[in-house]
């Protein structure tokens, strides 16, 4: 057994320690009586980073395991950016204990060396410098947050294994502190908790990477976390009044961007290396959510990556699969990412469990801020299943009296049982509106009312109240999608079905384009994707877009499909596609959507069409073919789809080469009950939801049946309001609603 209290590990010293000038380390030395209570560790009430205004983050100190390279990597880095450095153990143990770090060992003794080490820490204050920890300096917390008033904490994330062979390699003969039986991997193991408690910044290292490497990732890192800033598709990128120093946190509480664009990071695409992404595998879905999402969420002063860590664990502890989002085997090729099993059953739970978390993150750093407690009004337009998946999110956040959620769907537009379960939705801060119209209409309505600056303004002024979105416009809400798509492929690594480094196509069910982008992102960081293919119903606006490098509306009307979630004309994440494709150039994106709103139209050059042909392939299918692939699938295989990823089957059908083949699967087949029973030919008319359940759970089909969806049919539904399309009705609604 490990000792808690005092496991102590620390090489023997065998190489040089850069020393610093005897002036300098006179001037960065202040030496303070401390009382050792005063910095016990201390529960947060409130979010980590909205602590971090107050420090001052001039200073870096490298942590990691013994053996990992911090001393060596900190000269490297100290140069690059012309820094002094500080080794602990050289430039503050040994002068404040005035012996050398072995004797203080010998006479302490292991199980009091740490608070020792510690309580010298307390008494040191770095200036502007690069600081080389010990490997033990995490163990102590109080000694920690004290230093993390002066710098950035950087995690040199090295393998375990990598160092137990680098200190083979060195003939480390002793390591202090280690009890009998206890091995190497199992020590470093038991630290890594400490590490993991403690960075800002994690920089993954590849197996036996260059140290020179190591240091090149540390300062560009470092770099771009000062530069963690959003722009907006449609916006030069210079305008200083509307995206100058625009956060993470900003991007999610505004939604969508003062010029009716949406919000990019304003830097290239993060990417991983193959050797990267090799390290994540055989993590779990949450530990590999942690290490992608903190390549885009760089700013740690808008989100620490301890909190960014719990909501991650949070959002994903109530899926009813503990692989969250499992790539299962369908047939020949095909292999199917299921991504339903989420409280409501739809792939949007993957991202809307964790972005409510994100934006009441980000309104308590708001407030926090201002000294002021601001009121947010969430405005969904849904297609079916954002709705459920928003109304679900929001309620189960601890505090929700500052954020209210509202929810227009279209009437006619979805699924029986995706009504019931937003109508039935509970909460105080909850309010579902049926609209007599399509899903169209109503995003369309959504983004009028965002740009009305007169009707925001008077939600300001007699309400205190600002609007948000948390449809995949919002970036908060799209950025989550990008890491089950990655997760989807190491997976398949994992089971042995490919080798990293294998290209898979995925083959994606589109409406918003937000699915599909997520993927995309996936791609650009490093996963290799070959294909992504767009699959549409007959609403197949995309499928025309992306083989003629037209998008028309004028000569389109909205059909009503069996598959309501991708029933959508007006692609918004088309917008970011484009951005991203073209270079960044927000005038070109600009034209496009103004030629949009004016003519109903808009046309890419050949040059940019050339390009999007060599990352998309479309295709679509009629309703006829949709459920009789549902019907045949079930009939080869014993899998059942639901109406969305039977569209998929049928255009990954057409598309089919001689590579591994990712359908995404976007919903439970019984969230559509009504639709599966008819594709099947099952009798249905006269029976309730409760009994179409009952008549799918004897077919004993794959995947079982999911454990949420019959107890919330059961509810009673408690919202409502049917509207007319009108927006001043709707937004006589929205009055009526924050008013209460």
């Amino acid at each position: 057994m490990l000792k808690t209290s005092g496991v102590i590990l620390r090489l023997l010293r065998s190489d040089c320690h850069f020393n610093a000038p005897s002036s300098y380390l006179h001037n960065t030395f202040c030496l303070k009586n401390q009382n050792l209570e005063n910095h016990r560790h201390e529960k947060r009430s409130r979010p980590a980073s909205s602590q971090h205004t107050a420090r001052q983050l001039d200073s870096i100190f490298l942590m990691g395991s013994p053996g990992s390279g911090k001393t060596t990597i900190g000269r490297i880095v100290g140069s690059l950016l012309n820094k002094p450095v500080i080794d602990i153990d050289d430039h503050v143990l040994e002068p404040h204990w005035g012996i050398p770090v072995s004797q203080k060992l010998h006479e302490v003794g292991g199980d009091n060396f740490i608070l020792e080490e510690g309580k010298a820490l307390l008494e040191f204050t770095p200036i502007d410098s690069v600081v080389s920890l010990t490997g033990s300096n995490p163990m102590y917390a109080p000694a920690m947050e004290h230093l993390r008033n002066y710098g950035t904490f950087v995690f040199i994330d090295v393998q375990n294994e990598d160092i137990v062979q680098r200190l083979e390699k060195m003939k480390v003969s002793r390591i202090v502190g280690q009890e009998a039986g206890v091995h190497m991997r199992d020590i470093l193991q038991y630290r890594q908790q400490f590490y993991e408690a403690g960075y800002d910044i994690r920089v993954i290292c590849e197996q036996f990477e260059s140290q020179d490497d190591i240091a090149k990732k540390i300062v560009k890192a470092l770099e771009a976390s000062k530069a963690d800033t959003y722009i907006s598709t449609r916006n030069e990128k210079l305008d200083n009044h509307t995206n100058q120093f625009i956060t993470f946190n900003d991007v999610v509480l505004k939604g969508l961007a003062p010029d009716g664009g949406l919000f990019v990071p304003d830097r290239t695409v993060p990417e991983l290396s193959l050797k990267q992404w090799n390290r994540l595998i055989g993590l779990t879905f949450q530990d590999k959510a942690v290490r992608i999402l903190e390549q885009w969420i760089l700013d740690f002063r808008s989100v620490s990556q301890q909190d960014l860590k719990e909501y991650i664990k949070k959002a994903y502890s109530s899926f009813n699969c503990l692989k969250v989002a499992p790539v299962v085997h369908l047939q020949g090729k095909q292999y199917i990412q299921e991504l339903f099993h989420g409280p409501t059953a739809s792939f949007k739970d993957l991202a809307l469990q964790l972005m409510p978390q994100l934006f009441q993150h980000a309104v308590y750093s708001c407030s926090a801020s201002k000294s002021t407690s601001a009121r947010f009004l969430i405005l969904v337009a849904t297609s079916g299943d954002t709705g459920g998946a928003v109304l679900d999110g929001f309620r189960k956040l601890k505090d929700v009296t500052n954020i209210d959620v509202m929810v227009l769907y279209p009437q006619q537009g979805i699924s029986s049982i995706q009504q019931q379960q937003m109508t039935s939705m509970q909460g105080d801060n909850l309010h579902v509106v049926g609209v007599d119209s399509d899903f169209d209409f109503c995003q369309s309505t959504i983004k009028s009312i965002f740009n009305n600056d007169s009707f925001r303004e008077e939600l300001n002024e007699k309400h205190n109240c600002q609007i948000s979105a948390a449809n995949s416009i919002n970036w908060g809400r799209l950025l989550p999608q990008v890491v089950y798509h990655a997760v989807g492929y190491l997976d398949m690594v994992e089971q042995g079905i490919i080798s990293l480094g294998d290209r898979v196509d995925v083959c994606i069910p589109t409406g918003n384009f937000g699915n599909i982008l997520a993927a995309f992102y996936a791609k650009e960081m490093g996963i290799p994707f070959n294909r992504l293919i767009c699959a549409s119903n007959a609403n197949n606006i995309l499928t025309e877009f992306f083989q003629t490098g037209r998008y028309d509306l004028s000569q389109r009307t909205l059909l009503q499909t069996t598959s309501p979630a991708i029933d959508i004309l007006k692609s918004s994440n088309l917008e970011r596609f484009l951005y991203h494709l073209s270079g960044g150039d927000s005038g070109f994106v600009k034209s496009c959507y103004d030629n949009l709103a004016e003519s109903g139209s808009f046309e890419v050059p050949s040059e940019l069409k050339s390009k999007i042909d060599e990352l998309i392939v479309a295709d679509s299918c009629t309703e006829e073919e949709c459920h009789k692939a549902i019907k045949e699938t079930w009939e080869q295989t014993g899998y059942m789809l639901d109406p969305h990823t039977a569209v998929a089957k049928v255009v990954a059908d057409r598309h089919s080469s001689n590579l591994p083949m990712i359908i995404s699967s976007t919903a439970h087949f019984a969230k559509f009950a009504d639709s599966v029973l008819d594709a099947l030919n099952i009798e249905r008319d006269n029976l309730s939801p409760k009994q179409w359940y009952t008549k799918l759970r004897a077919l004993n089909t794959r995947p079982v049946m999911h454990r949420d969806l019959e107890s919330q049919i059961e509810l009673e539904s408690t919202h409502n309001t049917i509207l007319q399309p009108n927006i001043n009705e709707i937004m006589k609604e929205i009055r009526k609603f924050i008013s209460k």
